[in-house]
C-alpha cells in the first residue's frame, strides 16, 4: 500500500492513500516533516518534561502537568480507546508510526527528537485544552469574596485572560448567492510560531477531506469540509472542571483525605523528579497526591507551597480523568461524514473541549449544537471553590445537548450567552457576536469573497462606556477638552493606521491602570502562593482591564468615583499623548518554544472587536491573542473555499512558506482552497 505527499502553491500538504491507516501514517510523516520542532515541544510539554528542554523557565508549566497527572491520563484514555474502540486505536497509532518516521533524523534548534508513544496525541489534546475551560476564574473568585464580599463574585465576569474565543457564522442558502450554505469564522487563540493550526488535505477511497488540524493529532477535529458537507466550532465557554478544597493528613502510610461522608481515606501519593536544562540547574522533586475528587494541583497537607494556609490543598476533577474518554472516537467519523447528520452523530462523541459546533451540507442541511461532557453537580461548583469534605458536591451525571437553530438564515457563534448558556458561567461580552449578526442583516445575498469584510470589521463596541463617561465631563483644561472631541468624534474602529484608535487605547489603559491602584481593589493586589501557571487569572490588571465595560456601568463600585478616575486618565493622556497610531503599538506578539528576532506587524482590531487582536490594557498594546487562522467554508463549490493562518504551512525558520501567508493574514486577505491533485506537484511517495 502506497501513500503520497502533494504540495500547492503555498507549500500546504495534500495526501493521497489506498486506505484510511496509510493516510494517517502520511499525515504523521508530513507533520513531522513540516512541523518536527513544534512536535517535539508539544510532547514534552504534554509529558511535563519541557523545562529539561528549554530550560528553568518552563518548570511552573512540567510542575503543573505532573501534578494534573495529564500523562497518567492520555495512557489511561489510550487504553479504553483500545479496548472499545480499536479502529481508532489503529487509526491513531498509524498516525504515531508516522510521525515517528518523519522525525528521524530531523534537525532541531535543542537537542534530538524524542519517540512518540501510541498516546502520545491524546496528551497533547489534553496539554492544550487543560486550561481552556478557565478553572482558575474559580480562584479569581474566591478572592473577590474573600476581600469584597458575596456581592463581588460576578463584578470581574469577562472573556478573562487565557481562555480561547473564536468567531463563526453559519448563512444558510437562502443568504446565499448560491443558494447553498456558507460557514465562516476564526479561532482565536494565542498565536504561536509555528501555527497551532496546519492547512492539510487528505485523500483515499474512503473520503477526500480538507481543513485545519492540530499539529500532532491525526484527522481535522474542528474544521473541516468533506465536499458534501462541513463543520466548524467555537469555545462554548462551558463549565466542566470542578476545584475542591481539600483537607489532607500525613499518617505513617502516606496521605489521606477527608471525604463528604466523615472518613478520612488513603490518597494516592508517589513522588516524580523534573530534569532541567542549564548549567547548574538541579532537578526537581514534585509530591504527586490525588484523591477521590481528583489530582491535587496546588498545596498539600501542609497547605500552600509556602506554608501561609494550612487549610488550603485544592484539586482538580475534569472529564477525561473521570471517564478515562477523550473523544477520540469522534475524529473517523468526521472524516467520512457526508451530511450534517452524519457529522451530528459523530460529536456525539466529542468529550473535551466544549463546544459549539456548525455544520451544513449541499443538500442544504444545517446543525448548531453544543459538543462536549459537562457534569450535572450543584451550581456551586461552577462559581466557587466546593469544600471535598461537604456532601452535595458530586457530579451527577451528564448534561443533555443544548441544540439551536438560525434565525433569519443565520446561526452567529462568538463565545457570547445563548446556546450553551446553562452549561457556564462566564461567557465572552455580546460585542462581537452582535456585530456579526448586524454586519450580516447588511445583505440578503452573501457570497465566499464577501465573508473577509467581516473578519476584518475593527468596530470596537466596548468602548462605548468608557466614551460615555468621556461624554460627560466638563471643567477640562484646554488640552483634554481637545483630546476629549477628538475622542467623541472618533469613529470607534480599532484600524492599525487611525490616531484616534491609539488615543482611546491611551486613555483606556491611564483608566485601567487607575483602577487597579484605587484603595478599593488593594487587597488583590497580592495573589496567594498558587502555581505560577496560574497566576494569569490572578492578576488585577488583566481582570479591570477585560472587565472595563462593565465596571464603568455597575450599579456600586466600592466607593470608586468613575468620573473623576475617567477625568484624571483623561488629563494624564492629554498632557502626554502617544505620538502615532493604534499600530504603532499594537503588534503581533507571537510565542516561540525559543524567541527569535522578527520584524513583526502593526495590527488593526482589539479584544472586543470581530477583528480580535488582543492586548491586556494596562500592560501592554501588544497582541498575543488573535485569529489562529480564517476560514470560509462554500456547500455550493468547496473549490471556492478560503482560508489563511498567521504564518505559513511549514514551521522550519528560513523555509519558503514559514512565513509567506503572514502579509495575507494581516491585510484579511484569504487564499483559494486547492483540493483538485490536476492542480498540484507531487513530492514524494511515503
Amino acid at each position: 500500500m502506497t501513500a503520497a505527499i502533494y504540495r500547492d502553491a503555498w507549500g500546504i500538504p495534500h495526501l493521497r492513500a489506498d486506505d484510511v491507516r496509510e493516510l494517517a501514517r502520511a499525515q504523521g510523516r508530513v507533520t513531522a516533516l513540516d512541523r518536527a520542532w513544534q512536535l517535539e515541544v508539544e510532547r514534552r510539554r504534554a509529558e511535563g518534561t519541557s523545562a529539561a528542554l528549554l530550560g528553568p523557565d518552563h518548570l511552573p508549566w512540567d510542575r503543573f502537568v505532573r501534578r494534573t497527572r495529564l500523562d497518567d491520563t492520555a495512557r489511561r484514555c489510550w487504553t479504553e480507546l483500545e479496548r472499545e474502540d480499536p479502529e481508532t486505536a489503529h487509526w491513531v497509532r498509524a498516525y504515531v508510526d508516522g510521525v515517528n518516521e518523519g522525525l528521524t533524523g530531523a534537525s532541531l534548534p535543542l537537542g534530538t527528537p524524542g519517540r512518540w508513544e501510541p498516546w502520545t496525541p491524546l496528551g497533547i489534546w489534553l496539554g492544550i485544552h487543560i486550561l481552556f475551560a478557565g478553572f482558575p476564574a474559580k480562584l479569581w473568585r474566591e478572592q473577590a469574596v474573600r476581600h469584597l464580599g458575596e456581592e463581588a463574585v460576578g463584578l470581574f465576569a469577562t472573556d478573562g485572560p487565557g481562555t480561547s474565543g473564536s468567531n463563526g457564522w453559519l448563512v444558510s442558502g437562502e443568504r446565499t448567492v448560491t443558494g447553498r450554505p456558507i460557514i465562516a469564522g476564526d479561532p482565536h487563540r494565542f498565536i504561536e510560531d509555528a501555527g497551532v493550526y496546519q492547512q492539510i488535505h487528505l485523500s483515499c477511497p474512503e473520503f477526500d477531506v480538507v481543513g485545519l488540524a492540530v499539529p500532532g493529532i491525526p484527522g481535522m477535529a474542528h474544521f473541516g469540509h468533506t465536499g458534501s458537507v462541513a463543520w466548524a466550532i467555537t469555545n462554548a465557554m462551558s463549565d466542566y472542571q470542578d476545584l475542591y478544597r481539600e483537607r489532607l493528613r500525613r499518617t505513617g502510610a502516606g496521605v489521606e483525605a477527608l471525604g463528604p461522608d466523615g472518613v478520612w481515606r488513603r490518597a494516592a501519593r508517589h513522588t516524580e523528579t523534573i530534569e532541567v536544562a542549564g548549567s547548574g540547574e538541579a532537578p526537581v522533586e514534585v509530591e504527586i497526591i490525588e484523591t477521590d475528587r481528583g489530582p491535587v494541583i496546588i498545596g498539600g497537607p501542609e497547605g500552600l507551597d509556602d506554608g501561609s494556609d494550612a487549610d488550603c490543598a485544592i484539586s482538580l476533577r475534569y472529564p477525561p480523568r473521570v471517564t478515562a474518554d477523550l473523544g477520540f472516537g469522534a475524529l473517523l467519523p468526521l472524516l467520512r461524514a457526508r451530511n450534517t447528520a452524519d457529522v451530528d452523530r459523530a460529536f456525539d462523541h466529542w468529550a473535551e473541549p466544549v463546544n459549539v459546533v456548525q455544520a451544513a451540507d449541499t443538500e442544504g442541511g444545517v446543525l448548531h449544537r453544543v459538543a462536549g461532557k459537562v457534569p450535572r453537580r450543584a451550581a456551586v461548583n461552577g462559581v466557587r471553590l466546593v469544600p471535598a469534605w461537604e456532601p452535595g458536591h458530586e457530579w451527577q451525571g451528564w448534561h443533555e445537548t443544548p441544540y439551536g437553530g438560525l434565525t433569519d438564515g443565520v446561526a452567529v457563534m462568538a463565545n457570547q450567552r445563548g446556546l450553551a448558556e446553562p452549561l457556564g458561567v462566564e461567557f465572552a461580552a455580546p460585542h462581537r457576536a452582535d456585530r456579526i449578526t448586524a454586519l450580516l442583516a447588511e445583505s440578503q445575498r452573501w457570497a465566499p469573497g464577501d465573508m473577509a469584510a467581516v473578519h476584518t470589521d475593527t468596530y470596537l463596541g466596548s468602548a462605548a462606556p468608557l466614551l460615555d463617561h468621556v461624554a460627560a465631563l466638563d471643567g477640562l483644561t484646554p488640552e483634554a477638552a481637545r483630546l476629549r472631541e477628538t475622542l467623541l468624534a472618533w469613529d470607534r474602529r480599532m484600524d492599525a493606521d487611525s490616531r484616534p484608535a491609539a488615543l482611546y487605547a491611551a486613555v483606556r489603559t491611564a483608566l485601567v491602570r487607575r483602577l487597579a491602584a484605587h484603595p478599593a481593589f488593594a487587597a488583590l493586589t497580592t495573589p496567594p502562593a498558587y502555581p505560577e501557571v496560574l497566576l494569569p487569572w490572578l492578576a488585577l490588571v488583566p481582570r479591570i482591564a477585560y472587565a472595563l465595560a462593565h465596571l464603568l456601568r455597575a450599579e456600586k463600585l466600592y466607593g470608586v468615583d468613575r468620573p473623576e478616575e475617567v477625568r484624571a486618565a483623561l488629563e494624564e493622556v492629554a498632557a502626554d499623548p502617544p505620538t502615532g497610531t493604534w499600530g504603532d503599538t499594537h503588534r503581533l506578539a507571537p510565542w516561540r518554544a525559543i524567541p527569535a528576532e522578527y520584524d513583526e506587524p502593526a495590527l488593526s482590531g482589539d479584544h472586543d472587536c470581530v477583528l480580535c487582536t488582543s492586548a491586556v490594557p494596562g500592560l501592554t498594546d501588544l497582541a498575543a491573542r488573535g485569529p489562529a487562522a480564517r476560514y470560509v467554508w462554500d456547500l455550493a463549490n468547496r473549490e471556492h473555499s478560503l482560508w489563511a493562518v498567521p504564518f505559513g504551512a511549514s514551521g522550519q525558520p528560513g523555509t519558503p512558506h514559514h512565513r509567506d501567508q503572514l502579509p495575507l493574514w494581516t491585510r484579511g486577505d484569504l487564499i483559494p482552497v486547492i483540493t483538485d491533485f490536476d492542480r498540484l506537484e507531487k513530492e514524494t511517495d511515503v
